[in-house]
């Protein structure tokens, strides 16, 4: 067995790369803002529930995009494919226009939904919660891509780094 880490020996970035063993996708959550789009790179989202659908993403307190995002009450996520790197690391930038280059459409609600992402989910702000130096966000989908539109593979990251993946064979 491995050596443990009790609270008190705990820091910051033990934790996260601790956590960082866990492969998670990466998702662009978009909206708009006087009708120009918004967005930022997430890789915290998830599925809550089937009835009502229901899905989760975390942000940052101190984030200055998701405010603008929430003060219109919805976001789409879009989850990026494989060999869509360079919006994830576009999206993660502060200070730029991270929509220069990238095409999208707006869904019936206005969201954009970027071009040949891997799916897409289109929400209304079902809940905020705060927890520690994040919001945890819960949205109720009403809208979300068909199952023509999927494609590819998804962009993880694990490790703090960019990975994909490699069919090992067999079912889980």
């Amino acid at each position: 067995m491995s050596q443990s880490v009790t609270p008190a020996t705990l820091d910051a970035r033990q934790f996260r790369d601790t956590l960082g063993h866990y492969a998670a996708g990466i998702t662009i959550v978009s909206g708009h803002e006087g009708g120009e789009p918004i967005g930022f790179t997430c890789q915290s989202f998830y599925s809550v529930s089937i009835e009502p659908p229901l899905v989760s993403f975390s942000v940052m307190k101190d984030s200055t995009t998701y405010p603008r995002i929430a003060a219109d009450g919805k976001f789409a996520v879009n989850v990026l494919a494989r060999d869509q790197l360079h919006i994830s690391n576009q999206f993660a930038r502060k200070g730029t226009d991270k929509w220069v280059g990238i095409q999208w459409l707006p869904a019936e609600s206005g969201n954009p939904i970027i071009a040949d992402t891997l799916m897409w989910v289109d929400c209304e702000i079902w809940s905020e919660y705060e927890a520690g130096d994040h919001l945890i966000v819960i949205g109720r989908v009403v809208a979300m891509s068909s199952p023509e539109w999927h494609r590819d593979e998804p962009l993880l990251y694990f490790k703090g780094a960019y990975r994909h993946l490699r069919e090992v064979g067999g079912n889980c």
